[in-house]
């Protein structure tokens, strides 16, 4: 039993894999790991044939805390779970609302498709850390917006709502917050009506080698993520982001 997720197959061949760490779900090897093995489970049940991805509180997921100093996992362990998801074979759609920050944009764009709130908030604030963006972003971000949106993104971290993350292609729709869940089991039942061996080739077509490709983007990502831990910036960085003030990097 994880505590950090609630899970439920409906009679309509729809799953709802929901994040329970309320308001910020806050990254944790039990929230990562748990959704990976939901997913894992749900491949083998013939019960579900698409997967509803929500969160319950003020945010889908706000990354990080790394005011909490928590190392009860290691990134290497954290992303071959984040690898895990992306290896599922059942489409998902993600809802979200409030922040989907940091890997909590990463977790988010590991769904097939995204329905979000127009207050949603979607950043790769890394570099506004001092740090590296990881979670498969090296990949998964370009991959919807293009390599120009992608690099400002990443370069600046700043955050987007719901209507520009349809604007640029990060989000796929944008509905009331009251409409969320809703709107984006709609899209999840909609998807289940299709013959699921179909749906289950075409996405393998579709996405191709993208699980391979972010297991060697994290790995990447996590060497960087390593020596840039280390430096000066990002204690500045984490420390800026804990007091809610602008960061003064000194490039050290």
């Amino acid at each position: 039993m994880n505590d950090a997720l609630k899970v439920s197959v409906g009679d309509d061949f729809v799953a709802v894999v929901e994040l329970a760490k309320p308001p910020n779900n806050f990254f944790s090897m039990d929230l990562i790991g748990g959704v990976a093995d939901a997913l894992e489970t749900l491949d083998r049940d013939q019960r579900c044939r698409s997967v509803v991805l929500c969160a319950e509180g003020k945010h889908f997921c706000a990354g990080a805390d790394f005011s909490a100093g928590d190392t009860s996992y290691t990134t290497e362990d954290l992303y071959a779970a984040a690898v895990r998801i992306f290896r599922n074979s059942k489409p998902i759609v993600a809802a979200v609302q409030g922040a989907a920050i940091g890997g909590g944009l990463g977790l988010a764009l590991s769904a097939d498709f995204r329905i979000a709130a127009p207050e949603a908030r979607f950043s790769a604030n890394f570099a506004r850390l001092g740090f590296h963006h990881g979670f498969g972003l090296s990949v998964t971000l370009p991959r919807l917006v293009g390599p120009q949106a992608a690099a400002e993104l990443l370069y600046t971290g700043r955050r987007i709502d719901g209507d520009e993350a349809v604007s640029l292609g990060l989000a796929d729709r944008v509905v009331p917050v009251s409409d969320l869940r809703e709107s984006a089991y709609a899209l999840a039942r909609e998807i289940a009506i299709s013959a699921p061996l179909a749906v289950q080739s075409i996405r393998k077509t579709l996405r191709g080698s993208l699980a391979d490709e972010v297991a060697a983007a994290t790995a990447h990502e996590g060497r960087e993520q390593a020596w840039l831990r280390e430096t000066d910036d990002f204690r500045e960085g984490t420390t800026a982001m804990s007091e809610r003030r602008e960061p003064r990097f000194t490039g050290r």
